[in-house]
């Protein structure tokens, strides 16, 4: 499915987040020492090679919410943009840390020029954030950035499954219904 949001077009797609060639930047759900671990973080880690956890070291600690960029090493990709999302019933306010995951990338991805990002569902895996929730709080928050945005013109969120693809692409029908 596409949506538009201003001149942003989102997409969604069931997919290896490290294998998104087509993008500027792939967006890390990291941890808040930005390290390899697993889901995305850890297939992130492996793909880009150990040079990623290098570049991460002095970045870290992150908080919730916060956003930082490193190069993709081995990705193929220019950056990646770590973002630590949320643990959800932990880290509150957790909508609010969760969107401003989505705001901070952005921040990142315009300062660097960027104009395409792949994007996991942040903070659903290890984190425990509903996916429903989470894909509601993303796609607001990225209704609501997207007028702003100069560079940015594609987001694509890369799924784990089918099902995680369904949630985001209502979310994303019901939130462009009736707009132009």
């Amino acid at each position: 499915m596409q949506a538009r949001f201003a001149d942003l077009t989102v997409e969604t797609r069931v997919g290896d987040i490290a294998a998104q060639g087509d993008c500027d930047a792939v967006v890390n759900a990291a941890n808040a020492e930005l390290m390899p671990g697993g889901g995305v973080a850890g297939a992130l880690h492996r793909a880009a090679g150990p040079e990623l956890a290098e570049a991460c070291r002095p970045l870290a600690p992150i908080q919730p919410g916060q956003a930082v960029i490193t190069e993709a090493f081995a990705l193929p990709n220019r950056y990646v943009i770590h973002c630590l999302g949320p643990v959800y019933g932990v880290d509150e306010p957790g909508e609010e840390l969760l969107a401003a995951c989505y705001r901070n990338a952005f921040q990142r991805a315009e300062e660097h020029g960027l104009a395409s990002l792949a994007v996991p569902a942040i903070s659903t895996g290890a984190f425990g954030f509903p996916m429903e929730r989470a894909a509601r709080v993303a796609a607001g928050a990225i209704r609501e950035h997207a007028p702003r945005l100069e560079r940015v013109r594609w987001l694509r969120f890369v799924l784990a499954d089918a099902a995680a693809r369904q949630v985001h692409d209502q979310v994303l029908e019901e939130l462009t219904e009736g707009e132009p």
